[in-house]
This record gives structure tokens, sequence and C-alpha cells, in this order.
């Protein structure tokens, strides 16, 4: 009898919760009837399934294709265990990226904060992350087109270039005195120069110093926790990588107080300017915000670079005539000058080729908002407390305000601003817009010039960028590539 009772109390007790999670979960829908149409999908899971489903980067995906069919291009959903807004439409992502703070509030899901951390400049809101935002854009600032940083994309650039002559030829190919075919896992050298450069710029460290080994190690494995499934279990990629946080945060403690022992010796890098008496961050504040540069510095211009690779590999039109420009530059220049600001103002056809590359990559597809009270706007409603997803990339491939969007056509962007705009957001909006998006272009460029002039390539197999929402090659884009001009 008293078994009986007790699996009667179970079973009741399970048919609570049941009944419970399906309450809360379709419960918005009851409260909310002039929200966008949508659907909300199963209960607990909701369809962040459906939306994390991986597609190619210049697609909108299954999901996305679907909902914006059915339900137009705001339609409400269920993702990340939230009621959700979702955004395909320019104006109103411009709206929502506009009034940061006020309606709406950066939002990104908790695991998140535990592998940044509380102050990070993508997760701290208000006026931490105004003082945060300011400081960085003041360090871009003076360093965009500084000579020494400039010089420092160069050599790193030219390093990492010429180490493919010493590379293995590829099978069948002849060696002659550094010519012959070779074959380079693209991305891991896009990566090595990206790493290399930024943490020169915010450290002063260069590439073969061991403490800069030491850190890659750990920032690689920070970056696999970062898009891995949140589970804190010792030895999951998200645990590693809280844990790999930590040893970085120890490197640079030991670093700031390295400077701070040797006096006033000045390196000229980022670290410098947080060490300065002008600013009032305290260290762990200091600490995410190497953290955040590293981040921003590595993943953003390595697959900004990879993108370019890959898509000029596919249109030898378009290669032919950044090569001329680049030609073009160089000519005008002795055999060992380095290249200069106004040698990158010359750099047009390559901008319109990055601004292609952005708009057909879609190196960042959304990012996570919540509003702050019910907004109007249009004939939408937005209740309070629900998450918002402006999604980039569906106003970047909409046909109706970019002609053949899914063809990648730099001469779309002749004539035109090279900066955002409603229709064209690869680096955000608004008052979270990234800070170092200039800086990326310029390391870019740069690299593509060394590439263009030294190299032919082509596609080693079929590898295309997918959207995990992170954007990955399969392969690591894998390229072939043959010297233009054998060592001498």
């Amino acid at each position: 009898m008293m078994a009986g009772e007790l699996a009667l109390a179970a079973l009741a007790i399970l048919l609570a919760s049941l009944l419970g999670l399906v309450l809360s979960h379709f419960l918005p829908l009851l409260l909310n009837p002039k929200a966008p149409r949508g659907s909300f999908g199963w209960p607990l899971l909701g369809e962040t399934l459906r939306f994390l489903t991986p597609h190619a980067s210049n697609t909108l995906g299954g999901f996305l294709e679907d909902h914006c069919s059915r339900y137009g291009r705001v339609f409400k959903s269920h993702l990340f265990c939230t009621p959700t807004v979702v955004s395909c439409d320019p104006d109103l992502n411009h709206f929502i990226l506009q009034n940061e703070e006020r309606l709406f509030q950066c939002s990104y899901p908790r695991p998140i904060h535990g592998i940044l951390g509380k102050s990070s400049m993508l997760v701290v809101l208000g006026e931490d992350h105004k003082r945060l935002r300011n400081l960085a854009l003041a360090l871009v600032t003076s360093t965009r087109l500084k000579p020494s940083y400039l010089s420092d994309i160069e050599k790193i650039a030219l390093h990492v270039v010429g180490s493919w002559r010493h590379h293995q030829p590829a099978a069948g190919a002849k060696e002659d005195g550094g010519g012959g075919v070779r074959v380079v896992a693209f991305c891991e050298e896009a990566r090595k120069f990206a790493f290399s450069v930024i943490v020169k710029q915010v450290l002063g460290l260069s590439p073969e110093e061991p403490v800069t080994a030491r850190i890659l190690e750990d920032f690689l494995a920070f970056m696999k926790g970062l898009i891995s499934f949140p589970l804190y279990i010792p030895g999951t990629p998200y645990a590693k990588a809280v844990q790999a946080r930590e040893r970085i945060s120890s490197t640079v403690k030991g670093i700031i107080e390295e400077r701070r022992s040797a006096g006033p010796c000045k390196k000229g890098d980022f670290l410098d300017v947080l060490l300065s008496s002008s600013n009032e961050l305290s260290d762990e504040e200091k600490v995410s915000f190497v953290l955040d540069s590293l981040l921003g510095g590595y993943e953003t211009t390595s697959l900004l670079i990879s993108m370019v690779v890959y898509f000029l590999g596919q249109s030898a039109e378009d290669l032919d005539l950044v090569k001329m420009e680049h030609d073009s530059i160089r000519s005008n220049k002795g055999k060992e000058e380095c290249l200069t600001s106004e040698d990158y103002k010359k750099m047009e056809y390559t901008q319109h080729v990055i601004n292609e590359a952005l708009r057909c990559g879609n190196i960042v597809k959304f990012v996570h908002r919540k509003a702050l009270k019910d907004v109007r706007y249009k004939e939408y409603l937005i209740p309070s407390g629900w998450k918002v997803l402006p999604v980039f990339s569906a106003v970047h491939l909409n046909p109706l305000l970019h002609g053949s969007a899914q063809h990648f056509q730099p001469r779309r962007w002749e004539g035109s601003s090279q900066g955002t705009s409603k229709c064209f957001t690869p680096f955000g909006g608004g008052p979270r817009l990234c800070p170092g998006s200039e800086l990326a272009k310029v390391e870019a460029a740069f690299f593509i010039h060394h590439l263009v002039l030294n190299y032919r390539w082509r596609i080693d197999g079929d590898d295309i960028p997918m959207a995990y929402p992170y954007v990955e090659f399969q392969r690591g884009l894998p390229i072939e590539i043959e010297p233009i001009c054998p060592e001498s």
C-alpha cells in the first residue's frame, strides 16, 4: 500500500512538473497575442536546435528561409530557452542597435559570461561598457595608421607568406628552388598571422617568445570552449575553456607586474595605455580588456582573410583586378620599401573585395539583445523581457537590398560608402559597433598585398564556410599555392 502511494505521489509530481513546463513555455503566447506571428516549437528546447542547424554562411539556412516565408521578416520563436523576436528586417535591426540601453540591452546566454568573465566588454552593460569602449576606440584611433603598427603587420605577413616556400611540395610537383605547388591549410596560417599581430599590438610580444606560445595554446582551448555546449564537467571543452581563461589571466597579470616593476620603459602597446594613470581600470578589467582584444583581433581578422582568399579563389576576374592594384602600388616603391598609410588608401578595389567578403561570408550572423520594456515599432510589438535577435546575414543576403545577393560581386561597392549602413552591418552597429573593425580591414589588406604578389593559388577540393552559427571552414580551407617568382 505504502509503495503504491509513493508511486502515485511521484507520478503526480512528474505530471505537475510537465504541466508547469508546458504552461511556462506557452504562457507568453497567451499573454502577448499582439507579438509578431511565429511558432514556439517544443517545450524547453523550443526551436533552438533548428535555428542552430549548420548551413553555408552565404545562405540563410533552412530555419530562416522557412520562417521568413511563413511569417514574414519579423517573427516570434522560442530560442535559447527564452521567448524571442527574430528580426531579418534592416529598419528594425537598425532601430534595435541604435536604442541600446534605452529600449534594448545586450543579453548573451549566461554560460558565455562564465568564459569571458564578468568584466568583458562583450557582456558588461551601461556606463561600464561605455567606459571600456571609449578606451578601445581611443587605442584603435591612435593605432590604425601608425607607422610602427603598419610595419609590424607587414613584417609578420612577410614572415608567414615567406614560410610557405619551405613547405613540402605537393605529391607529383617538381621542386625547383622554391617553386612548385604546395598545399597550405590556409585558416591555420591566417590565424597564425592574426594572433602574431594582435599579441604584438596588445602585449608587445613577438611570435618567437615562449610566453607567446603559452598564451596561444591556452587561447586555442579558450576558443574551442567558447563555441561548445556549456557543460562544466572536468574534461569538457567548456570546462577547459574556463580553466584556460584563468591561466591566460594569470599570465597577463604576471606581464602587468613585470611592466610595473620595470618602471617607465615603454613598448608603445595597448598594455602601456592600460597601465597609465589616465584610466581607472581595475586589474580584472585590464585582464578582460586584453582578452577581449585578443579575441576580436584573432578570430574576426583571420576569418575575414580566409573569406577573401576563398571568394577570390573562385573569381579569376576579381583576383586579376586585385593583383593589378597591388602591382601598381608596388611598382612605385623600392624593393624593400614598406607599405604606408597612403598605400593603404590606394587599395580601393581591395576594400570592395573585403566588403563583399564580409557581406557574403557573414562572420557575425546575429547578436543577442533583450527588450527592457514593451516596444512598439511600426506594426510590431516586442514584449518586455523577450530576447531579440537582429539577424545581419538575412539583410546581407536579401536580393531586394543587394542585387544577385548570392553572388560575390565586389563591383557593387564602387561609388558607395565603405562604412556600415542599415543594409550592411558586418561588425554590428550602434554603441556596440566593433571598435577594431578598421584594424581588421587594414591587416587583411596588407596580408592580401603580399599574398597576391608572391603566389598563385586555388582551393584544394571542396570547402565552404559553414555557420554553426559561428563561421568555420570544415576542412580548414586547404589551398594549392605556387610561387610566382622562384626563390633566388
